[in-house]
């Protein structure tokens, strides 16, 4: 009988990841007891995804405020600085703003609206319309958007972020004062010394305002990407992809990624003899249509990843070969037609890019892909499975 099942990704339990612990071990002990459990086979090309979360934490490591505000004041000294186009989180910025302004003596605070870059919400876009406001060349101050939009609280969290913001400031010790705009030029207007807080557009955003004459300009990759007083770090991304751990630490994202991916494979390699390719992975990268909000507050879906992870997907439309190409074929006649065409295309090897044969077929890196269905399986609540097996994702119609 034919296989009848294409992609499976399972959740994968594992006990609770402390530091030091060593997680290739117990990620590999963790599978190979589902599969026992689960009944099912380990095959060539099967993919196993580990969540940055508990990377970082076996690997310790942390960042405390005092050890943000340290570099902060390091980098900018008693200048005022202005902190610019943070999302609005809790979890992701808030501790990291509260160790900024640690480091500060006066915060000049610019929000961009109507949303921030992962499209949470600080106001409704028909609002603005409804108020005549420009957001591309209106550069409001706090008493003005107050007057314009009032006091407004996020879709999901239920928390007024500009306020929430300004008083997490003010209680650690900084002046602040808060505009709302989305050039990063009007920052200019108040200071010269810039720690510009965008994850994707970081460094569109550092060349405009070196170019038109800020002084220094940081981005949160340029903040912790080296021990503090015995603190963690990350030498490539610094705050970028860290979270909330306590009221007074952020977890950083994961430093040696490829290390602990290569382990892990090997292991896996030496226990089954299968060729399982392995994955690190944070934020999927997709976007929730009742929010608006793009999932993606890591700086990259995947920092590490096994060689035959790297690429697109090089697949055809099906449906497209069956109302096209054999549109005067049916049932069992049909069913070999399109696979003999999956066989040939497999066999050549070529792109498919830019033909009709793809098109509406998604054109994104394996890893984003993967990640983001690891992602969405893992979820980021208290499912307790921080490891995702998956299996078929390189299967087609033909297998």
């Amino acid at each position: 009988m034919d296989r009848m099942v294409g992609t499976v990704s399972r959740g994968v339990r594992a006990p609770i990841i402390r530091e030091g612990d060593d997680l290739a071990a117990i990620v590999v002990d963790s599978v190979l007891a589902a599969a026992e459990s689960e009944h099912f086979d380990i095959r060539d090309r099967d993919v196993l995804a580990v969540t940055e979360a508990v990377v970082a934490r076996a690997q310790g490591n942390y960042a405390s405020v005092e050890a943000i505000a340290k570099d902060v004041r390091e980098k900018f000294g008693d200048s005022t600085v202005g902190v610019i186009f943070p999302i609005l989180s809790r979890n992701r910025f808030a501790i990291c703003l509260k160790g900024i302004a640690m480091g500060c003596r006066k915060i000049v605070l610019m929000l961009s609206y109507p949303s921030d870059e992962v499209g949470n919400h600080l106001v409704d876009m028909d609002l603005m319309d409804e108020k005549h406001v420009n957001p591309w060349s209106d550069v409001l101050t706090e008493e003005r958007y107050r007057e314009l939009f009032g006091y407004r609280k996020h879709y999901f969290t239920g928390v007024d972020y500009v306020e929430y913001y300004k008083e997490l400031i003010q209680n650690a010790g900084a002046e602040v004062e808060i505009i709302f705009a989305n050039n990063p030029k009007a920052i200019l207007s108040y200071t010269d010394m810039v720690l510009n807080c965008d994850i994707h557009t970081r460094k569109r955003t550092k060349r405009i305002l070196l170019e038109n004459g800020a002084k220094k300009v940081c981005s949160l990759d340029d903040i912790m990407t080296a021990s503090i007083d015995g603190s963690g770090y990350n030498d490539r991304y610094g705050l970028l992809g860290s979270n909330k751990a306590t009221e007074d630490t952020v977890k950083l994202f994961p430093i040696h990624c490829q290390e602990i991916v290569d382990k892990i494979h090997s292991m896996m390699e030496e226990r089954t003899g299968k060729n399982v390719e392995v994955m690190i992975y944070g934020d999927g990268a997709f976007k929730d249509p009742v929010g608006k909000i793009w999932e993606l507050a890591d700086p990259v879906v995947s920092p590490a990843y096994t060689k035959g992870l790297e690429g697109t997907p090089n697949e055809v439309k099906l449906k497209y070969l069956a109302d096209n190409d054999f549109a005067d074929l049916s049932g069992e006649e049909l069913r070999e037609a399109i696979k003999n065409y999956i066989h040939e295309k497999d066999e050549k090897a070529a792109s498919l890019v830019g033909t009709m044969v793809t098109q509406g077929t998604t054109p994104r890196r394996l890893t984003d892909l993967i990640g983001s269905l690891a992602d969405l399986t893992s979820g980021s609540g208290d499912k307790g499975t921080p490891i995702i097996y998956i299996q078929g994702y390189f299967d087609n119609y033909t297998k």
